[in-house]
C-alpha cells in the first residue's frame, strides 16, 4: 500500500477501506508517513468528506493507536458525557453526583483546561485536598462502591488523534466534520464507556457557530458511536451567552453545589436535567426521558444528590465540609461591580469574549505552564433578556488585583443593552440517530 495512492483516491472522492485507513493512522503515528502526506490527506478529506463507514473506521483506528481504559470490572452500564466546550460549563460537576445518586456508574476521565477557565479537574481542585491521581484499581473500586469517581487523563490515550489534531491545527483542516467527530469520539471510546451522551454547543461561544453545523456534527458523532457498539445520544445547546451565572473555578463549584440543592440558575438546571435524563435512559434505569427526569428531580429534592457529591469529594481526599460551608472555598480579595451605562434590556453577551475576560483575571490558562487562580472570575447578575436600569450591576468581578480596568473594558465591549431582546433558546434539538 502506498500513501500517495490513498491521497489520490480520497482526492477523487472515493471511499477508503478499513485497511487503508488503518495503514494511514498506524503509519503516521509511528512516523512512517511524513507530515506533508498526512496534511495532504486531511485536506482531501476536508473537501471530499467521508462516508459513515469511513468515519467509524477512522475513529476505531485512532482508539487502537494507544491505551484503552478497561471498565469491564465496573458493574452496570457505564455512561459518559462529553461537552464540546463553552463558558461557565459547570455541567459535569453537577451531573456526575446527580446521575450517580440513581445508581448509574459514572466513571469520568477528565483533563485540565486551556482557555477561559480550568477544566473539570481544576474546578474540583478548588476543594482543598481533592485529587485525581488515583490508580485504575482505586478508580474502579470507588465507582463500584459509590458509583462516581474522576481520574486524570492517561498520557497515551489516542496518540494518533493528538498527532493528527496538531497537524490539522496548522494546516487549516480543523473545521472538518468527519475529522472533528472522529477525534472526539475516539477519546470517549478509548475511555471505556458503554454509552455516551454528547452536549454539542452552538452560538458565538461555541466551536460550531450555527445550529445547522452543530446538528451535522452531532449526527456524525451519534452515528459513529452507534456503529461501533456504543449507544450514543446528543443534544444541541446554546452557547451564545455563558451558561449559568458563574465563570471561574471556585465560583463554578459554588454554583454546582447550589444546583444540586435545587437552587441553581434556570439554564444550568435545565441543561443538567436534559443531559442527565439521557444518561439514566441509556443506563436502563428509566424507560423514557420523562421518567428519568422525574427520578433526577426527586434526588435533588430529597438531598441524595448533594450527599453523593460529598461522598465523591471525600473519597478523593477533598474536604466535603465545603458543601455546607462554601466560605472554605478559595476567596478573591476584591469584588467590583460592573454598572450598566444605560437602562434597557440585555440583548447580547458574547460568551467567548466574556470567557477571555475571566482568563485575564487569572481564571484560565493561555499555556500549559500557567498557574490558575482558583478564586477569581465573574458572576453574572443579568443575562440576555433581563431588564437592567442605568447604574445597576451587570456582573460582579472577583479579583486578586485592584487593577481591573482592562477587564471592565473587555466586558463593556461585549455586553450590549438594547430597547428589547428575547432570551435565547437553550436546547435546540435532541438527536438519537
Amino acid at each position: 500500500m502506498r500513501m500517495v495512492d490513498i491521497i489520490a483516491k480520497k482526492r477523487d472522492g472515493h471511499a477508503l477501506t478499513k485497511e487503508e485507513i488503518e495503514f494511514v493512522v498506524n503509519g503516521y503515528t509511528n512516523d512512517d508517513i511524513p507530515d506533508y502526506q498526512m496534511s495532504s490527506l486531511a485536506m482531501a478529506i476536508f473537501f471530499q468528506d467521508m462516508t459513515d463507514e469511513e468515519r467509524a473506521y477512522l475513529t476505531m483506528a485512532m482508539v487502537e493507536s494507544g491505551d484503552q481504559i478497561d471498565l469491564s470490572n465496573i458493574e452496570g452500564i457505564k455512561v459518559d458525557k462529553h461537552s464540546t466546550g463553552g463558558v461557565g460549563d459547570t455541567t459535569t460537576l453537577v451531573l456526575a453526583p446527580l446521575v450517580a445518586a440513581l445508581d448509574v456508574p459514572v466513571a469520568k476521565m477528565s483533563g485540565r483546561g486551556l482557555g477561559h477557565t480550568g477544566g473539570t479537574i481544576d474546578k474540583l481542585e478548588s476543594v482543598e485536598g481533592f485529587h485525581v491521581e488515583i490508580s485504575e484499581e482505586e478508580f474502579v473500586k470507588l465507582v463500584n462502591e459509590d458509583k462516581v469517581a474522576v481520574i486524570g487523563q492517561t498520557g497515551n490515550l489516542t496518540p494518533a488523534d493528538k498527532k493528527i489534531y496538531a497537524l490539522r491545527d496548522v494546516t487549516a483542516t480543523v473545521n472538518s466534520i468527519p475529522l472533528i467527530a472522529s477525534s472526539i469520539m475516539s477519546k470517549k471510546i478509548a475511555a471505556g464507556a458503554d454509552a455516551i451522551v454528547l452536549d454539542v454547543k452552538t452560538g458565538n461561544g461555541a466551536f460550531m457557530k450555527t445550529v445547522e453545523d452543530a446538528e451535522q456534527l452531532a449526527h456524525a458523532m451519534v452515528k459513529i458511536g452507534n456503529q461501533v457498539g456504543r449507544q450514543t445520544m446528543a443534544i444541541i445547546s446554546d452557547m451564545s451567552q455563558p451558561l449559568g451565572r458563574a465563570i471561574g473555578n471556585a465560583l463554578e463549584l459554588q454554583e454546582a453545589i447550589d444546583t444540586l440543592k435545587g437552587e441553581g440558575p434556570e439554564d444550568l438546571t435545565e441543561l443538567v436535567l436534559t443531559l442527565g435524563s439521557q444518561m439514566v435512559v441509556l443506563a436502563q434505569k428509566a424507560k423514557d426521558l420523562d421518567e428519568a427526569r422525574g427520578m433526577l428531580q426527586e434526588v435533588i429534592d430529597n438531598g441524595k444528590a448533594l450527599e453523593k457529591f460529598k461522598t465523591f469529594l471525600s473519597n478523593q481526599g477533598g474536604d466535603a465540609s465545603v458543601v455546607d460551608d462554601p466560605s472554605k472555598l478559595p476567596t478573591a480579595q476584591y469584588q467590583f461591580e460592573l454598572p450598566a451605562k444605560r437602562s434597557g434590556v440585555v440583548s447580547e453577551m458574547i460568551a467567548n469574549e466574556i470567557g477571555i475576560a475571566s482568563m485575564m483575571l487569572g481564571a484560565g490558562r493561555q499555556t500549559k505552564e500557567d498557574v490558575i487562580d482558583l478564586a477569581v472570575g465573574l458572576v453574572l447578575n443579568k443575562k440576555v433578556g433581563d431588564r437592567v436600569e442605568e447604574g445597576e450591576s451587570l456582573l460582579t468581578i472577583y479579583a486578586n488585583s485592584e487593577d481591573v480596568e482592562q477587564v471592565k473594558q473587555k466586558l463593556y465591549d461585549n455586553i450590549t443593552i438594547s430597547d428589547h431582546a428575547e432570551q435565547p433558546q437553550l436546547i435546540h434539538t435532541i438527536i438519537t440517530e
